[in-house]
């Protein structure tokens, strides 16, 4: 049995410094996904949630048991967007937000272990929404990101900082869709005291069909 890896220590991607906008290359990752709309303080998102817990630490046990690699479970992840990307800054309108909820799966699992375990899953009681949770590549390239240290509605003006300053600042465009990590447990961190990622994928601002 190797040592237990812990994808969020190893990972130059989840490296980020409060204060600091970082541009960097992500690499393409895989993740169980789930997609949702709407308010995040809702039982929907709950429900997503609690749909993909189950299936990440059957693979978590799945790979400790059969393929003798250990892992600590990632942290979850979301993408958001909305029609109007004010939404996450100036007006902060949840009700109008779609997110992807997502848990990084490490890159020695294969698509017929994910099956599988999906499988045991099912037999076990499977949760509401495990018929929508899927096992997906998402290649981001260049990137920035920061770490935000507060309670979630104080992002906005990280945000707005990113946005209409740091990236047109730095010759770059927004790109694809925003990404965040929460690194600590919402159960159990105060409001305040929340670590979060906060990444944005972006391109060269001359770069306009890309």
């Amino acid at each position: 049995m190797r040592d237990k890896v812990d994808l969020k220590k190893s990972l130059d991607s989840y490296r980020a410094r409060r204060g600091q906008f970082r541009v960097l290359d992500v690499p393409e990752l895989h993740y169980l996904m789930i997609d949702g709309h709407g308010d995040p303080n809702t039982g929907a998102f709950t429900t997503a949630v609690e749909s993909l817990y189950p299936l990440a630490y059957t693979l978590k046990f799945t790979s400790k048991s059969e393929l003798g690699r250990d892992y600590v479970v990632p942290p979850l992840e979301g993408l958001w967007w909305a029609e109007d990307m004010d939404s996450f800054t100036a007006a902060r309108d949840k009700s109008a937000w779609d997110w992807t909820l997502m848990l990084l799966v490490p890159h020695w699992i294969d698509a017929a272990i994910v099956t599988a375990a999906i499988a045991k899953v099912e037999k076990k009681g499977a949760p509401a929404r495990l018929a929508d949770v899927r096992w997906q590549a998402l290649a981001e390239g260049r990137c920035v990101q920061t770490l935000h240290v507060g309670s979630f509605d104080e992002e906005a003006g990280v945000l707005a900082q990113l946005h209409h300053e740091f990236i047109p600042a730095h010759g770059l465009r927004l790109r694809g869709t925003h990404h965040e990590i929460y690194l600590s447990d919402v159960r159990r961190t105060a409001p305040e005291k929340l670590r979060t990622i906060l990444r944005q994928p972006v391109a060269a601002a001359h770069d306009a069909g890309r």
